[in-house]
């Protein structure tokens, strides 16, 4: 049976874990298994693409084609998004010690790194499509572009999330009581950080 939490007031289940924080991770899991299968399509695909272009330096029917990654770029990209997670922990931080104004520096910190992260991206795909990669041109731009562009949008999504909860606490309505919803967005937000680590990792890295 759940109880009531005497110090937090939240419904706790048998495990001790709050309800909400225990549908989170079975929220995560299931992102797990989603990042997983779009993870797996595309290096079951990987290196079959019938023409150009190519992510790396390829020959194909005797001609060779330079690949379109610009790793060094996607470093920076790679970096400022996990520097993000510093910030998180850190917003996490304060509104725990009940540093309020620190966890709205934070907050917006994060924010901002993520939507660096983003327009990193996005230039990025404009660079692919100037190169003549879409959707629709080979299997690498389908599996790259459908793997890549649903994690921006959960990182997009993370981003609405922070801001979100920076106006709450603008507006008094996010107390140092409440420092269980900066949490849950704080687990959101690593989890996207980490699936990002790996995708980097496998798809821009290991060729």
């Amino acid at each position: 049976m759940s109880h009531v939490a005497a110090d937090a007031g939240h419904l706790e289940t048998n495990t001790g874990l709050d309800n909400r924080k225990l549908l989170m991770w079975l929220f995560l899991s299931s992102e797990c298994l989603f990042f997983g299968s779009l993870i797996g399509t595309y290096l079951l695909y990987r290196g079959r693409s019938v023409g150009p272009p190519f992510p790396v330096d390829t020959e194909f029917n005797g001609v060779q084609y330079d690949g379109i990654y610009d790793i060094p770029f996607t470093s920076i990209s790679s970096f400022v998004l996990l520097m993000s997670s510093v910030t998180m922990v850190l917003a996490l931080a304060a509104i725990q010690r009940g540093d309020l104004r620190q966890l709205r520096i934070w907050l917006v910190t994060t924010a901002l790194l993520g939507i660096t992260f983003l327009a990193g991206q996005a230039f990025e795909f404009t660079q692919f499509h100037n190169e003549g990669l879409s959707l629709s041109t080979n299997l690498f731009g389908t599996t790259f572009f459908v793997l890549t562009g649903f994690h921006g949008a959960h990182v997009s999504v993370g981003v609405l999330i922070l801001l979100s909860l920076y106006v709450m606490s603008a507006r008094g309505h996010l107390p140092q009581e409440k420092s269980l919803n900066v949490e849950l967005a704080g687990l959101y937000w690593h989890f996207v950080d980490i699936v990002w680590i790996v995708i980097f990792t496998l798809i821009y890295l290991i060729q």
